[in-house]
């Protein structure tokens, strides 16, 4: 019986590391934080695309994109294609006219959160975002930066879903 319980108190003390173990490896990052203020039903920019440019702020990397806004709902082109993100709510306020928005995006098979938070001014774009990747036993996050002009929303090459 003594052999049984110093088995039992090595797997309790071995799994009791273990699992301390596993929360210090997976220390949260936060989404981007978006300005609080009155933000109102979405519509404001339906219709509306956008060619842009973003550059990843860590690397450097470009980022070629179209943003399409229809029917209150926001998609990227790049993140469709990425992880079928689809169409995703999004809402606006004005201030000084210029129309701020902001939506967060899920993709539906693998832990990815994107959060978009931008300006627009008659035909020129401004955002931030990020996207983040959770997984239990790490989480990265890219950030992003960018801006762009409109352009035609029939010829955009966004895929709807």
């Amino acid at each position: 019986m003594t052999q049984i319980i110093q088995v039992a108190a090595i797997v309790l003390a071995t799994a009791g590391t273990g699992a301390a173990t596993m929360s210090v490896m997976n220390e949260d990052i936060p989404d981007l934080e978006v300005p609080e203020g009155a933000w109102g039903a979405p519509g404001a920019l339906d219709g509306r695309a956008f060619t842009v440019r973003g550059i990843d702020m860590e690397s450097g990397a470009v980022l070629e994109d179209e943003l399409l806004f229809r029917d209150g709902t926001f998609q990227s082109a790049d993140c469709q294609i990425y992880c079928d993100f689809g169409w995703s709510d999004y809402q606006t306020k004005e201030i000084d006219g210029v129309i701020h928005f902001t939506t967060t995006t899920l993709c539906p098979d693998a832990p990815h959160t994107v959060v978009w938070y931008g300006q627009v001014t008659g035909d020129t774009i401004t955002f931030d975002v990020t996207w983040t990747t959770r997984r239990w036993y790490w989480t990265n996050q890219i950030v992003l930066e960018g801006s762009g002009t409109a352009t035609d929303f029939d010829t955009a090459t966004a895929i709807s879903s």
